[in-house]
């Protein structure tokens, strides 16, 4: 930089008529070459320099020294001007499009040329697949701003996972994370209780893995665990059982008054398809780790967890905590409608239209819905601890 601007910023120079027209061209020459350089570092620290000596700037002036003054705030509003348009020029980022390279990793083997033949080779994938990857990655995409939106308003959401055994539900919960920053996204799984947890009060291990503000939690399988395995594998009393039936609404409500989006999904699946999947467990070794000494009983106690399914959906429903139950037969269709289920809950910046985020009516319905089936399907008089 010339030497006449530093000897002027660190004050060995007087601001007279004649230094003053001589930084003036100095500067503009300066900045002039720092623009063919596309020099924007030095550009920004020119435009510091010249802004602090201009706010020191002596009080009392003569009508040359304002005018030259005046000449070196033109200057600055230039320089302004032009790291303004440079900055935004940079962050007018051109995003990769998602979607397409889906359609790159399924590209037709005719649509290749005949010279890159050579590094392909011919497969086959169901139409019905690519489509899904196509929109699950777009869903995906909003699951980041939405993310995002979290974190920007300090919000806090916990989706609870509850599920027919087999019914995929730990699949969905991957494609929810899959993409998130894990920092803001945390999966709680807790074990069975310890025995000292046994001795606390029923929600007490729950509290301490809620969601703080920024966060997003998702609980694989929850305090509902009192609503339906416990019962139905004799793991809690009746007493105990009713109490909870009581006190969850309540608990709920608190949740709800701190802070907390609550979202409710159970995910159901038909018997025949459950008897299916645990079949495909018992031979894939790669599947093994999901069979569990429980999931042996399931098939015969299906009518018994359909009535803890009716009991529960019966009270623990509410206006505020809903539960949203999906049909997982179709385990792509069932991970899809989640997602677009919790998408539609909230309002933040550039959302995709709402056209891409409808619910398959025939997989996404409310409880009332589901206790018209349930009752059908079962005694719903009788004594879940018979």
């Amino acid at each position: 930089m010339p030497t006449l601007f530093y000897e002027i910023f660190n004050k060995e120079v007087k601001l007279t008529p004649e230094t003053l027209e001589k930084l003036k061209e100095e500067l503009t020459q300066l900045f002039e070459e720092l623009k063919k350089e596309d020099n924007i570092d030095n550009i920004k620290v020119l435009r510091n320099k010249l802004a602090h000596l201009l706010q020191e700037k002596p009080e009392k002036l003569e009508k040359k020294e304002k005018k030259n003054i005046k000449k070196l705030e033109k200057i600055l509003s230039k320089i302004d001007d032009y790291l303004k348009e440079k900055i935004e020029k940079k962050d007018q980022l051109k995003f990769v499009d998602v979607v397409k390279t889906i359609e790159k990793q399924y590209k037709p083997y005719d649509s290749i040329p005949e010279a890159k033949k050579d590094k392909y080779k011919p497969s086959s994938v169901k139409i019905d697949t690519f489509e899904y990857e196509k929109e699950k990655i777009e869903l995906q995409v909003e699951l980041l701003k939405l993310q995002k939106h979290i974190k920007e308003k300090w919000e806090k959401l916990l989706i609870i996972f509850e599920w027919r055994d087999a019914a995929w539900k730990w699949g969905t919960i991957k494609r929810f994370r899959e993409y998130l920053n894990p920092r803001w996204a945390g999966v709680v799984a807790l074990d069975k209780p310890t025995e000292e947890e046994r001795t606390q009060w029923y929600f007490q291990r729950y509290v301490k893995h809620l969601p703080s503000a920024r966060e997003i939690k998702f609980f694989d399988r929850s305090w509902y665990n009192r609503a339906w395995v416990e019962p139905v594998m004799w793991f809690v009393t009746k007493k105990e059982y009713e109490r909870f039936l009581k006190d969850v609404t309540n608990f709920e409500k608190m949740l709800i008054a701190s802070g907390i989006k609550l979202i409710k999904f159970y995910f159901s699946v038909s018997k025949e398809e459950q008897a299916r999947r645990f079949e495909s467990r018992k031979t894939n070794p790669l599947k093994q780790f999901k069979l569990s000494p429980i999931d042996q009983y399931s098939q015969q106690l299906w009518d018994k967890y359909t009535l803890a399914e009716y009991r529960n959906f019966s009270v623990t429903h509410t206006k505020d905590s809903p539960w949203i139950i999906i049909d997982s037969n179709d385990k792509k269709k069932a991970r899809l409608n989640a997602i677009k289920y919790v998408l539609r809950q909230f309002d933040y910046p550039e959302k995709i239209s709402d056209s891409k985020l409808k619910l398959d009516k025939e997989l996404i319905y409310d409880w009332e819905e589901k206790v018209k089936i349930l009752k059908q399907e079962i005694d719903t008089e009788k004594d879940l601890f018979e």
